[in-house]
């Protein structure tokens, strides 16, 4: 099964933790809930031509959430922290970071 890359990746996650690991080379994904290990490490090198030494997968579970009388669950989602090789580094990140 091929699968472009840009359907695997659905987009970065922007937090305080994924930029403290910024540091350390490792770069966190929200990705397709199907996607395994191996997938999503060819699709991060096809996309940001960089290697990647290491993929670490998670399923965030949803959250009980309320808005007035209604109240509902948010969707679980995949996430995966890919260490890139030493020297490696995606600029589209580094260019993202709040400045001081």
């Amino acid at each position: 099964m091929t699968v472009d890359a840009r359907q695997l990746i659905i987009e970065p996650v922007v937090s305080e933790k994924s930029y403290a690991l910024m540091a350390d080379g490792k770069y966190t994904f929200r990705v397709n809930a199907r996607a395994h290990k191996t997938q999503i490490a060819r699709a991060v090198e096809e996309a940001f031509d960089v290697q990647v030494a290491a993929v670490r997968t998670a399923t965030v579970r949803s959250k009980p959430k309320r808005r007035g009388p209604h109240s509902g669950r948010t969707r679980s989602w995949k996430k995966a922290v890919v260490q890139l090789a030493p020297g490696d580094r995606i600029e589209l990140f580094e260019g993202a970071a709040v400045a001081e």
